[in-house]
Parts: C-alpha cells; sequence; structure tokens
C-alpha cells in the first residue's frame, strides 16, 4: 500500500469556520499575533494570552470537520495515510483520521509552563490564571508559539521522506520551518498543492497545482489520483 502523507494548513479548517492565521492588518480574531503568540507575551500579559486561546479553544469545538476533513480519511481504504498538520484543532482526528502528527500543538491540550514535557487533556474549554500542572506551575496552551521550537518537526520529516505522494492542502508554504517540508520529499514523490493562490506559489517543478479550495480541489485530487 503506497504511502500518502498530507500536509495541512489553515485553509484545510477554513471551510470549518475557523479563521485563518493572518487577517487583516496583521491581526487574528481581532489580536495582534505579537501580543498573544510569543513567548513574551506569555511573560507580559499571560491573562490575555489564556484569554485569547479560550475564544479559539471554543470557536474549535464548535466548529464541524468538512468535507475534505472526510474525504481524507476515506483515503485510508486505498493508502497508508500520515497526515501532518499545522492546525491546532481536533478536526482531523474528528473526522476519523488514525494519524495525525499536531506541528504547532493541540488548543485542547494544556501544558506546564515550567517543563513542556507535562502536557494535559482539558476537561473544560477554558484555562485560567490560578491553574496549575502537578509541578505547581501555571498552565498555559499546548501550541508552539513564536520563537519556540517545533518538537515534532523531526518526526514530520521523517514521515515526508518515506511518502510516495505528497499533498499540501490549505497552507500558503509560508511558515517556517513546517514549510521546509516541501523539500524533504524523494524525487520520485508525486507531489500535489492544493490552495487558491496555488498558481502564485513559489514551489519546485514538476509539482501539480490545483487552485481551488480544501474542499473543491479535493476533488480534483481524487480524480487525478484515480489514473
Amino acid at each position: 500500500m503506497k504511502k500518502l502523507v498530507v500536509f495541512t494548513g489553515a485553509g484545510m479548517s477554513a471551510e470549518s469556520g475557523l479563521g485563518t492565521f493572518r487577517g487583516a492588518g496583521g491581526l487574528w480574531e481581532g489580536y495582534k499575533i505579537e501580543e498573544v503568540a510569543t513567548p513574551q507575551a506569555w511573560r507580559t500579559n499571560p491573562r490575555l494570552v489564556l484569554e485569547f486561546y479560550n475564544i479559539r479553544r471554543k470557536q474549535c469545538i464548535a466548529a464541524q470537520p468538512n468535507a475534505a476533513h472526510y474525504f481524507l480519511k476515506e483515503l485510508e481504504t486505498s493508502y497508508d495515510v500520515r497526515i501532518i498538520t499545522q492546525n491546532i484543532d481536533d478536526l482531523h482526528e474528528r473526522a476519523g483520521s488514525r494519524n495525525v502528527l499536531h506541528l504547532h500543538g493541540e488548543i485542547r491540550k494544556a501544558q506546564s509552563s515550567l517543563n513542556p514535557r507535562f502536557v494535559y487533556g482539558m476537561r473544560s474549554d477554558e484555562i485560567n490564571i490560578g491553574d496549575t500542572c502537578e509541578l505547581g506551575s501555571q498552565l498555559r496552551p499546548h501550541v508552539v508559539w513564536f520563537g519556540e521550537a517545533v518538537p515534532n518537526l523531526e518526526k514530520a520529516i521523517a514521515i515526508t521522506k518515506e511518502a510516495d505522494i505528497f499533498v499540501v492542502i490549505g497552507t500558503s508554504l509560508q511558515v517556517y520551518p513546517a514549510a521546509s517540508l516541501l523539500h524533504e520529499v524523494n524525487d520520485d514523490c508525486k507531489v500535489y498543492v492544493i490552495d487558491p493562490h496555488a498558481d502564485q506559489l513559489s514551489v519546485p517543478e514538476g509539482i501539480v497545482k490545483i487552485a481551488e479550495s480544501a474542499t473543491t480541489g479535493i476533488h480534483k485530487l481524487h480524480e487525478l489520483l484515480a489514473k
């Protein structure tokens, strides 16, 4: 069974109602990114950071997987599917995908602000000041902020190198180091990029570009894979 690796970004979840990372004026849901998504922001105003992610978490819980999420689950009947996602929502898992690696963390988990190896599933939809881990330190969102290392990057590279087919969906390939995965595929790997702005992306020659949203582009991918 061929190994099909899918690398997804914010555009994958956009059609489920979740906003893409960068909006107008560099804002994310009305917040300045540097004020809510950096270690400095956490040190300066942890209450604001928690407020921001509590809002995002509730949005993610309310959202539902879309047709593209379900299509990737269906591909498991024909391929050995591995999903690498930049998204912090759990829509892939809720659609039934069994092998999902989160590069930037999972919003429905919390971690110790003292030791990131202490990670917890959340029983509520909020983390508040005073919520602590077993070490006694304040809990923070289990997300990778700008300026932090990407713990799962080496795993993602190893998965990518094994791909017979590599599909990029809903990412502008601008966020590094995650975007570098495209350059880790083997020479004989077939690569597809699905994004509304795919025609404008600077990618290596030979890559098939599908300039569509996730849910419509996935149908074209299905046709191409069937050939």
